[in-house]
């Protein structure tokens, strides 16, 4: 006799004498209860909205049943519970949770216009492509693209959140800027190769304060480093200065930064600085003596060894004046390892040791951020064929970063994952298995039981519910 078979069931191996059979009939069930703690952070700071707000919509609001703001938040949710594609949204869309928090008010889909989509409460790909490929000039007339992007609000609001996000004016701040690869592997408008990387890539300048993301533009690979970074310094500066008048503000960045133009405006303007300085012969021949003493040093203690000397420099033709440099004379088992960096931090704030150990060398953390931005938010996901359409690529990752910077100030503060990285956040605390029942009067998530980091998700919830808000919206 045959054994009866179901096509449906999934047959693993035995446990003992009992069979172990598996199927997808468990009803409505999502992996990713958890990110309700993201909704509970968009409500007390409204960073998906603002950034919604930055969209014009000149669809006939008649015919559309996915406003602006749903279509963005369901595009921001994704990337922070880690979906990368348009291509997932085909499946997302079913999810009852992702409408909840998207704030559906038919978050099963039953009551949707056409049979062909109920029991689909969320858009697709090819809804949501039109947020990133509705170019700039359409109107109401438009044939199917009709949501515009206002670039220059979206480039400002990340100022905005930080100022919202830091009621109280600090006495000083670091504004970090750093440039990295992002590379591209098709025919993209504005690739060009990189001979530092070599690969043919995009050239992204970034922004931060501390955790704080200020800023992130792309921009072509035939460029330097610098380039663009004083026009948009200027601006944020002028901005948190309207704010805050007094606080003290320092830009930093690495050797691709220190350029005549940046240091002359920041001396004028009251800004002080710390770059990177490449090395070259006479910057060397300055710490000869230094780097002799780090050698005996080195080799009295088998250990690398460190002396530091502070002085002035002035290029012979590129710098307008003589600036302040600590050269670092380094020696380790490969050999001398000298490096400088030029300030206008004086000696009497800080002293050659601690400007380049402690005040130079945190910008490393900056980096951080950047690879947090691109492995687990998929800011280098720059295949559209535009350089438009990628910019508002970046900027859909940097609204996902910004929400998770969010969750983690306002609620993992004080709990051992306050300063956890995006994907261990998305691991331990969004990925979390519930079902999903709908009725008349409520939403219910029955969580899994098993779930190990149920005491952190109750502390995390408790922490945002007595947050202050940092954003009311405006009343009609």
């Amino acid at each position: 006799m045959k054994t009866e078979c179901n096509p449906d069931r999934i047959v693993f191996q035995p446990l003992g004498g009992r069979e172990v059979v598996g199927a997808f009939d468990g009803g409505k069930i999502t992996s990713d209860a958890g990110a309700m703690l993201l909704r509970e952070v968009e409500q007390k700071t409204g960073i998906i909205r603002q950034f919604a707000a930055c969209f014009t919509d000149h669809r006939n609001p008649e015919l559309i049943e996915h406003s602006a703001f749903e279509l963005v938040a369901q595009r921001i949710y994704g990337l922070a519970l880690g979906y990368e594609d348009l291509n997932d949204h085909d499946r997302l869309r079913l999810d009852p949770l992702f409408a909840v928090l998207v704030e559906k008010a038919d978050p099963t889909g039953d009551q949707r216009l056409r049979e062909r989509d109920r029991g689909k409460p969320l858009a697709g790909k090819s809804t949501l492509n039109r947020l990133e490929l509705t170019p700039v000039g359409a109107d109401a007339k438009s044939r199917y693209k009709k949501i515009v992007a206002r670039t220059k609000e979206m480039e400002g609001l990340f100022v905005e959140l930080f100022l919202q996000a830091h009621p109280q004016p600090p006495a000083r701040i670091v504004l970090d800027f750093d440039a990295t690869d992002d590379p591209v592997h098709g025919d993209q408008l504005g690739r060009f190769f990189h001979g530092y990387y070599q690969e043919y890539c995009f050239l992204p300048l970034y922004l931060f304060c501390g955790d704080d993301l200020l800023g992130a533009w792309l921009r072509p690979a035939n460029i330097d480093g610098a380039a663009g970074a004083l026009k948009k310094l200027a601006e944020v500066v002028r901005r948190l200065r309207a704010v805050w008048p007094e606080v003290k503000i320092v830009v930093r960045g690495d050797s691709g930064f220190c350029r005549e133009h940046l240091m002359a405006w920041c001396e004028a303007n009251g800004v002080d600085y710390l770059f990177g300085l490449a090395k070259n012969k006479r910057l060397t021949a300055e710490i000869a003596a230094e780097l002799a003493a780090a050698k005996l040093q080195f080799e009295a203690s088998g250990k690398a060894a460190r002396v530091f000397k502070d002085f002035t420099y002035c290029t012979l033709d590129s710098w307008s004046r003589e600036r302040r440099v600590v050269g670092k004379a380094e020696h380790l088992d490969k050999g001398p390892n000298p490096r400088f960096v030029v300030t206008s931090l004086s000696a009497e704030e800080f002293d050659a040791a601690t400007l380049y150990e402690k005040e130079y060398c945190a910008r490393g953390e900056m980096e951080n951020r950047i690879k947090e931005q691109q492995r687990c938010l998929f800011a280098d996901r720059t295949s559209c064929y535009t350089m438009r359409a990628n910019q508002l690529r970046l900027w859909f990752s940097s609204v996902a970063y910004t929400l998770l910077q969010a969750l983690r100030r306002l609620g993992l503060s004080q709990t051992p994952m306050a300063e956890a990285q995006c994907d261990t956040i998305r691991l331990k605390l969004l990925k979390i298995g519930a079902q999903i029942r709908v009725t008349v009067r409520k939403i219910w998530l029955s969580l899994a039981e098993g779930y190990p980091y149920e005491a952190l998700f109750r502390q995390v919830y408790q922490h945002l519910l007595s947050a202050r808000p940092t954003w009311i919206p405006a009343r009609c």
